[in-house]
């Protein structure tokens, strides 16, 4: 009689534990009711690189806000071929267009009177898309601090960009 007294505590714990081991180890919803969100830079699907033809005519409609004739878009495209830096050849061709009469453009005082149209302005112009609140605020800071900061020198840094190589 002893002897069954005394495996009864033992066999009895061992089922206890038997019977708590597969729901001791269920996993529990970790969620937290949060949206599963994609983040993406605001030019992620900006994948195909503008030939020069199309970089040359693109320029010039943002910048004249008018198409570029058919011989001129014909010379800038050989121009570009010659020019072995495709880097130094958008430059130039930059630096050309802004010399030019006509380019459409706010001036100083415009820009400095309204630095948040003018960057969401600059941003649907050259890059088709709306900024993010970082480059408003990075644009912003930007201007704000040097005075010789230009309507020009925005636009000219955007036509440079790597993002407006890409559609």
């Amino acid at each position: 009689m002893k002897i069954k007294l005394f495996l009864f505590p033992k066999i009895l714990l061992v089922s206890l534990l038997v019977s708590l081991v597969p729901h001791g180890c269920t996993k529990e919803d970790d969620s937290y009711l949060v949206n599963n969100e994609v983040l993406l830079p605001a030019n992620a699907f900006k994948n195909k690189l503008k030939t020069d033809q199309q970089y040359a005519a693109i320029l010039h409609a943002n910048l004249f806000q008018q198409a570029l004739s058919a011989n001129e878009l014909y010379d800038i495209a050989q121009c570009i071929e010659s020019i072995g830096d495709k880097e130094v050849a958008r430059e130039v061709i930059i630096s050309n267009f802004m010399n030019k009469q006509g380019v459409q453009m706010p001036t100083d005082s415009v820009m400095r009177a309204d630095i948040d149209g003018f960057v969401f302005d600059t941003y649907r112009r050259f890059l088709v898309r709306e900024p993010t609140e970082a480059e408003i605020t990075y644009f912003r800071n930007y201007i704000l601090s040097d005075p010789n900061v230009t309507p020009e020198l925005v636009y000219f840094s955007f036509a440079l960009s790597n993002e407006y190589l890409f559609y």
